[in-house]
């Protein structure tokens, strides 16, 4: 999907009313509830990098530290009472193990004082609760689902990760591909919160599976400090 118009920028704090909630888009990707007093975060996929390492592929070995700062600060802006992430919060069983000191002890102290649900994931069946938080396939709350993978043909309103959703923006001569939030009122896919993640274009076999026509479809694509919103999609 391309932008056929101006960008229309989603205000910090202005409500977007997506999946069931009416929620604020955050550009780290997060979304945060007002109502319920929850954050939204899906695919961490923390430790990462180690794991690509231990088949001799490298990559910096940072991105558990980048993506626990993110997340740090994005807790700090809203201070929720609870946080649901959307699994595959660990790219492998083992990731928690290989998690950096500096990095448990973040996180020991992002889950502290406050409710932390673990939705598994295909990366994560087990997540492990070494710092706290419990694990859950799915989590309703307000008459909003929340899981990993998007079902099919949900029976309520859904909140669901996994598929990493990106779209390419074009204008002035640019064509840029950003992570995005895509979704209609019933139900949304998050975007990859981790650092070192990939994308699924919104226009691939996957999205088309949970939308035939895209007449209701809202993107919101991340800038590097706001959250756009697109045009909505073609039927």
């Amino acid at each position: 999907m391309t932008a056929a118009a101006p960008l229309t920028t989603v205000r910090t704090h202005r409500l977007v009313e997506i999946g069931g909630m009416a929620a604020v888009l955050d550009p780290s990707g997060a979304a945060y509830w007002p109502d319920q007093d929850t954050l939204v975060v899906a695919d961490l996929h923390l430790e990462k990098a180690s794991s690509f390492a231990r088949r001799r592929t490298f990559l910096p070995p940072y991105d558990s530290d980048i993506t626990l700062a993110r997340l740090a600060r994005v807790i700090a802006d809203y201070a929720p009472a609870r946080v649901i992430a959307l699994g595959d919060s660990f790219h492998d069983r083992s990731a928690g193990e290989r998690l950096p000191a500096s990095a448990q002890e973040v996180l020991a102290g992002l889950i502290e004082g406050r409710e932390w649900v673990w939705v598994t994931g295909n990366h994560d069946p087990a997540p492990p609760t070494d710092w706290g938080g419990t694990v859950t396939p799915e989590i309703e709350i307000g008459g909003v689902v929340f899981r990993h993978e998007p079902e099919a043909d949900p029976a309520t309103n859904e909140i669901a990760g996994h598929l990493h959703p990106v779209a390419r923006v074009t204008g002035r001569g640019r064509s840029v591909r950003c992570r995005c939030f895509v979704g209609c009122g019933r139900r949304a896919v998050m975007p990859a919160f981790g650092a070192l993640t990939g994308g699924l274009d919104i226009r691939s076999a996957p999205f088309d599976r949970l939308w035939p026509s895209r007449r209701e479809v809202r993107t919101f694509a991340i800038g590097r400090d706001q959250v756009y919103a697109l045009g909505r999609a073609p039927a």
